[in-house]
């Protein structure tokens, strides 16, 4: 076996909660590389929503006062594992929001490394999992602002929520700040649906089905807002969630 399809193991970070056996199918990982060139606008959507197992490495370059709009959904694989690696030029601006949405045994995992290279860059990552049965959900995401990068803008917002106390969510957000004059800030919670909203919406006459329903679907739909198919995306989370409940 080549070094190249050597599997990672449990000391690496980013692999610390990967089903092996299911990754072991789909290993290597192949890199898929994406420039967004200076000065130009870009919006990516990643729908991953067959059985199975399937894994991408997105290496992404965001050069200067360029901007781009990632959604992603995964939604049904029996393991899925997404990994962002963003590198910002000066300037630039880059906007993630991911949906996991996961039930049975199923295992779905989001990896992101965003590295702020140069001045002035932006970014925000809002991330939602929605997690049912056995299934486990993590997210692992670290912002890094290179030396010199003073003017740096990142932000995190990563909330899990347990359909069923059975499910299990991993959830790292991490800062590395190397420069002056920065504003980072990451937001990190993991909890079940509130108890006195279900009431509420009971009160007004919805099945629990159905005030489920509507809670989980704005609460995904979060990471969809402003999204160019923001639409098609919610309602491929709606489908989803349907099957969960």
């Amino acid at each position: 076996m080549t070094l190249a399809a050597t599997l990672p193991t449990r000391k690496d970070e980013s692999f610390r909660y990967a089903d092996f056996d299911a990754l072991a199918g789909v290993w290597p990982i192949a890199r898929e590389d994406i420039v967004v060139a200076a000065g130009q606008e870009d919006s990516r959507q990643i729908v991953e929503l067959g059985e199975g197992a399937v894994a991408r490495h997105l290496a992404i370059r965001v050069e200067k006062g360029a901007k781009l709009d990632l959604r992603i959904l995964t939604a049904g694989p029996a393991y899925g594992r997404i990994a962002v690696d963003v590198e910002l030029a000066e300037g630039a601006d880059f906007l993630l929001g991911a949906a996991q949405l996961a039930t049975g045994s199923e295992t779905l995992e989001i990896v992101t490394e965003v590295t702020h290279c140069e001045q002035n860059a932006t970014s925000m990552q809002v991330i939602r999992s929605a997690l049912a049965g056995h299934s486990t959900g993590t997210y692992l995401g670290r912002i890094a602002v290179a030396r010199g990068a003073d003017g740096t803008d990142a932000e995190q917002s990563v909330r899990a929520m347990l359909i069923d106390r059975t499910a299990t969510a991993n959830a790292r957000p991490e800062l590395e700040i190397y420069a002056d004059d920065v504003k980072a800030a990451h937001g990190c919670a993991v909890g079940e649906l509130d108890a006195q909203g279900l009431f509420y919406l009971a009160s007004r006459g919805l099945t629990p089905p159905q005030a489920k329903r509507l809670m989980l679907q704005a609460f995904v739909a979060e990471a969809f807002t402003g999204a160019p198919d923001e639409e098609a995306l919610s309602e491929a989370a709606l489908a989803r969630l349907e099957t969960i409940l």
